[in-house]
């Protein structure tokens, strides 16, 4: 007895990441190195324009005294990180306050070293920042992955970490920091081109979900189309995604020029249409695929209970087959909503609007702060996204979850 006590101890140890000697959390050693690279670095850069290389700036010389004690406040936070006899709860809760610390902290340094009334003057974040929000961001998720909580909490988790940012970002707070100095220049065009890149993302989606289900279902019933179906919609898939926004400028400008009324329905070589188009075509594969994956790996058990019932071919799918399928279905979604998300940047190439004029405006002129308006939205539409869709699938998926993790 004894014996199995100690075997469950250290496997219960080595679960946690502890060393056995030290009851050091190893991923806590991990997160404390990131955040004291980050405490070494500089903070924030301040730069005499929006183009120029900037200076850097150190948390402690930006605040002076309120500086170094907030130094020595992150730096017991990553302490106690370490410890693996920390309590998950608390460890959760000092990641959450350390992150909001680091983002007053930035909108503070900023307040102190702008100039007063200068309105060119540009400061951005540094690599120290993105270490700290970077540590303190993987503390938090490594504790919550330990702790389990259950479905509602995490919603309600979402749901705070959504609110507490857009807090942070209304309350004026970090108005004077270079990114938010870029947006308020161009607030109207930003919301106009997160518009065409959420119609981008989400327009894609639909189109594949409304030809790729019933492929999917039809490749279900009809064996032999599958090989040279997914065939052709897996090298569609391994093209560049570069070389077929590219692709879609001569086949459309064609069709454009020589189709009647294709231009009047916005048929175009450039533009959002053959954005859509090529996202359409990347988003074909995911959803035709696991629609058919979900439809195989329904219980035989369950559709020859529905045969036995009477039931047509028709209603075992519409009644069985697709509402077990769901769950694999919505991880296509998943999958493809993410993937456009990210992809939409490049559509601003070829004048398909989204995050990516941003990017792109910003490094044809060397403007990083232009780059960051375009690239952090893209990258908060795809977390929340996916984490959302994870949380959505684990609902509908009705398996015990011990069983969902092996």
């Amino acid at each position: 007895m004894p014996r199995q006590r100690a075997a469950s101890g250290g496997k219960a140890a080595a679960e946690s990441g502890e060393t056995g000697a030290t009851r050091l959390s190893r991923p806590g050693v991990l997160f404390a190195l990131i955040g004291a690279a980050g405490l070494a670095l500089p903070f924030v850069q301040f730069k005499p324009n929006r183009i120029v290389l900037g200076e850097p700036v150190w948390l402690s010389t930006g605040l002076g005294l309120p500086g170094w004690l907030l130094i020595a406040v992150l730096a017991a936070v990553l302490g106690v990180g370490v410890l693996a006899r920390v309590s998950l709860p608390l460890r959760l809760a000092l990641a959450a306050l350390s992150t909001l610390l680091v983002l007053l902290a930035l909108g503070a340094v900023v307040r102190q070293v702008t100039p007063q009334g200068n309105s060119i003057a540009r400061i951005a974040p540094s690599a120290g920042m993105w270490l700290l929000l970077l540590a303190f961001a993987l503390m938090a998720a490594d504790a919550l992955s330990r702790m389990r909580p259950g479905l509602g909490t995490r919603w309600l988790m979402l749901a705070g970490v959504i609110a507490g940012f857009a807090a942070v970002l209304l309350s004026g707070w970090l108005d004077g920091v270079s990114v938010m100095r870029e947006y308020e220049v161009r607030r109207d065009l930003f919301w106009r081109e997160a518009g065409r890149h959420l119609l981008l993302a989400f327009g894609s989606l639909g189109g594949a979900l409304v030809v790729g289900l019933p492929l999917g279902v039809a490749l279900y019933l009809r064996p032999a189309l599958r090989r040279p179906v997914l065939g052709v919609l897996n090298i569609l898939q391994t093209i560049p995604s570069l070389a077929l926004f590219g692709i879609m400028i001569p086949i459309f400008g064609w069709i454009a020029l020589n189709l009647p009324g294709a231009a009047a329905l916005g048929v175009a070589g450039i533009g959002v249409f053959p954005a859509l188009v090529a996202l359409f075509l990347y988003s074909l594969l995911p959803v035709v695929s696991n629609t058919l994956v979900g439809l195989s790996g329904a219980s035989p058990a369950a559709r020859d209970a529905a045969f036995g019932l009477g039931m047509t071919q028709a209603q075992v799918l519409r009644i069985v087959l697709v509402p077990l399928a769901l769950p694999v279905v919505l991880a296509a979604v998943r999958i493809v909503l993410v993937q456009n998300i990210g992809m939409s940047v490049i559509a601003g190439l070829i004048g398909g609007g989204g995050f990516g004029t941003f990017v792109f405006q910003g490094l044809n002129q060397t403007a990083m702060d232009l780059v960051l308006l375009g690239a952090l939205p893209t990258i908060a539409l795809a977390l929340i996204a996916g984490i959302a869709l994870d949380l959505l699938i684990e609902a509908l998926d009705h398996r015990p979850r011990d069983r969902r993790s092996r």
